[in-house]
């Protein structure tokens, strides 16, 4: 099963790098008129286009892209100077640290909200998780972000400047994995620690407020249906405690949707956090990617879909194979 997923991963990538491809060639803006000067002349700027390969035929460059990517090059950002994969790499423990901090407050709040709301349906709990649901669905990320900054930085001045990782006056704690929070604690560093724990708080719930809603929607859609089943009913009439009723019973059997929301909501969250980063100044890959698409340079922008597109695949993955722990039955029609 693996080996198949694996395998059906690739037409998916090359379909990711075709299509980026052509949307970053259509459109407004070009590469060469802004990387040269303002002083240059139209023959200059065409002299530049033709060394940047930009003057050859659409379906000659895509040829070209595509043999680059066989080859494991991924291109070079006209920005930095540098190989996209080196500033990808360089970027991407930020936003994965600012992802995985936003899903684990998501994950510690929706599951346990959406159970509640279906043991005790009708309740104030309940209706607070469909409240959270639909507001949580309706509310932008960066609207979210926004009224944050607002209450909480500006009006309240309890959280940190939002921008960058940690303070300007704070020395970072050395690179171990690019985690700031991992390194500061390998180091014995408090005061990084602390302070990069300030500065995830309003990015980490700006993204972990919109994944709640699903997360508790889906959690108590599926504990209702198991909830009413006939198995929980025989159970509870064979004086079983309650507790293990609700945990061994109820909630593993209504894990798979669960799971299945999960891994779209990580998914979800690694793309969606292109304007999270942009609004907090976060040096991750999606500012890195924005940044490059306000700069007409195409191959970051790539280097970032086929990125996220990758790791989509790979967690998906994941989810199949938690799916089939969770109920053996599907690794068996597999």
């Amino acid at each position: 099963m693996i080996v198949r997923r694996l395998l059906a991963t690739v037409p998916i990538l090359i379909g990711a790098a075709v299509f980026t491809f052509f949307l970053t060639r259509v459109l407004p803006g070009d590469a060469a008129s802004f990387l040269a000067s303002g002083q240059a002349t139209p023959a200059e700027v065409a002299q530049l286009r033709q060394s940047l390969g930009l003057d050859r035929p659409l379906p000659e460059q895509l040829l070209h892209y595509l043999a680059q990517l066989a080859r494991g090059d991924w291109g070079r950002s006209f920005t930095t100077g540098q190989a996209v994969t080196a500033d990808l790499l360089q970027r991407l423990p930020a936003s994965l640290e600012l992802t995985f901090f936003a899903f684990g407050l998501a994950l510690a709040t929706g599951i346990p909200l959406g159970v509640a709301a279906a043991t005790r349906p009708g309740s104030w709990i309940d209706h607070l998780c469909r409240a959270i649901g639909t507001a949580g669905s309706c509310a932008p990320t960066f609207v979210v972000g926004l009224l944050l900054i607002y209450a909480f930085y500006f009006l309240l001045g309890w959280a940190a400047e939002p921008i960058g990782r940690i303070d300007a006056l704070v020395a970072p704690p050395p690179t171990r994995s690019g985690f700031l929070l991992v390194d500061a604690l390998l180091a014995g560093d408090g005061a990084a620690w602390r302070s990069a724990l300030s500065h995830l708080l309003l990015p980490g719930l700006s993204m972990a407020l919109f994944s709640v809603a699903p997360l508790a929607r889906i959690t108590r859609s599926a504990m209702l249906a198991v909830l009413a089943s006939d198995f929980m009913r025989s159970a509870r009439a064979l004086g079983l405690p309650r507790r293990r009723v609700l945990f061994g019973y109820a909630l593993r059997n209504a894990l798979l949707p669960v799971l299945t929301t999960l891994g779209m909501v990580f998914s979800y969250m690694l793309g969606a956090n292109v304007v999270v980063e942009k609004l907090f100044a976060w040096p991750g890959i999606g500012s890195y990617a924005l940044d490059a698409l306000m700069a007409s340079d195409p191959a970051p922008v790539q280097g970032f879909v086929l990125l996220v597109a990758t790791l989509f695949a790979l967690v998906n993955l994941l989810v199949d194979l938690a799916g089939a722990a969770a109920d053996p039955r599907l690794s068996a029609a597999r």
